[in-house]
């Protein structure tokens, strides 16, 4: 994952600067992990979502995005317990951005 400019404008776009920043550090310490660009993530909007058990290995595992409580559980299990692969498969930009104030305080910060 590139540090450039535009990659980090691509990232932050519609973040606080606060949001960015831990943004910024979740890119770092999931490096590996993390698509290129937010517009990677093409997840569902709508419907109800089946997690695979390497995903939700503890808990629930069917989520029903009409309910605030149960997509926010989505994208929180996803970005704890995800791979590269799961991240644009399960979580969609637009959601993620929308989430993404509340979300944030629900998965913490990474750095001390």
């Amino acid at each position: 994952m590139s540090s450039s400019p535009r990659h980090s404008a691509s990232v932050s776009s519609g973040f606080s600067p606060t949001d960015a920043e831990d943004l910024t550090l979740y890119r770092e310490k999931f490096r590996r992990r993390l698509p290129e660009s937010l517009d990677e993530l093409h997840g569902p909007t709508q419907g109800v979502v089946e997690l695979p058990l390497h995903l939700a290995w503890s808990g629930m595992t069917s989520y029903d995005m009409s309910k605030p409580r149960q997509r926010m559980g989505l994208y929180r299990t996803v970005l704890h317990e995800g791979l590269r692969d799961d991240l644009p498969r399960y979580l969609n930009r637009d959601l993620l951005l929308q989430l993404w104030p509340v979300l944030r305080t629900l998965v913490g910060r990474t750095a001390s």
